[in-house]
């Protein structure tokens, strides 16, 4: 078919670049640029997206001629919610800013969303932040805003970040200077918590605030019976079923196989 897949769910999706550079090798596809596309799909959800949703299913989708598609999901242990965040390869024109073809959820809340167009300026100021001043200060900064008592509808909260632990990946991100947002968020080391160190210094000490617009979209295609998010559309409804139908006849299945598919 020329369409393969890597990743899965749990341990199994960090087997996903020697997978990737398998097939690509096998069908002489220089991996490098799709390794990439996943590695940076991944940190983008984890890390440049703090929704609430930890990843556990990262499905990553390519051709022989080098489309690819990503497909990850993410659970929320306090709600028990989950939600799917899509990315077309063919519709990235950049891995920071709206990069997403979608991201589904039967829940929508507040997050801190660096990839929203709208978080550009806090994008710079991170990075400058990032490469511009020293460790020390920006430990200094930390434990300062540790002190501060936030209001409680202020999305980010500081009572699991520990400044001094934190001072050995921004050493290492001060000495290798990355030259904007992208490269300071592929770095090795550079996670969650990292990102959310930088975004409270952007905010609360320079004045630059990220976004914390949802990126999510109700995943209900045809509404709720209850009503919620929003009554059924019958004529989308009805549609999607003759489409559905039209597609199980026009298959090479035998009758019994359509009418259990239908």
């Amino acid at each position: 078919l020329g369409l393969f897949i890597a990743g899965g769910k749990g341990k199994t999706s960090r087997r996903t670049p020697q997978e990737i550079e398998f097939w690509g090798d096998l069908i002489s596809l220089n991996p490098a640029p799709l390794v990439y596309a996943s590695r940076m799909s991944a940190k983008v959800d984890s890390s440049a997206v703090q929704d609430g949703y930890q990843l556990y299913h990262h499905a990553f989708l390519f051709t022989a001629r080098g489309s690819w598609t990503v497909i990850q999901q993410g659970m929320n242990e306090a709600t028990r919610y989950a939600r799917r965040y899509h990315w077309l390869g063919e519709a990235v024109e950049s891995f920071v800013n709206e990069p997403h073809a979608a991201v589904l959820s039967e829940a929508k809340g507040r997050a801190l969303n660096l990839v929203a167009s709208e978080s550009n300026p806090a994008r710079s100021t991170i990075t400058d932040i990032a490469t511009g001043e020293k460790p020390e200060k920006i430990v200094a900064d930390l434990k300062r805003i540790k002190t501060l008592d936030l209001p409680s509808h202020h999305y980010l909260s500081t009572h699991d970040l520990h400044p001094d632990s934190l001072s050995k990946i921004l050493l290492s991100t001060y000495e290798r200077q990355p030259q904007d947002f992208e490269q300071l968020l592929g770095l090795k080391g550079v996670g969650a918590k990292t990102i959310r160190a930088l975004s409270l210094i952007s905010e609360l000490v320079h004045g630059v605030a990220p976004s914390y617009r949802d990126p999510a979209r109700y995943s209900f295609a045809h509404g709720g019976k209850d009503g919620i998010p929003y009554p059924v559309d019958r004529k989308t409804y009805d549609q999607s079923i003759e489409l559905l139908r039209k597609a199980i006849s026009k298959t090479k299945l035998g009758l019994r196989e359509k009418n259990e598919a239908m």
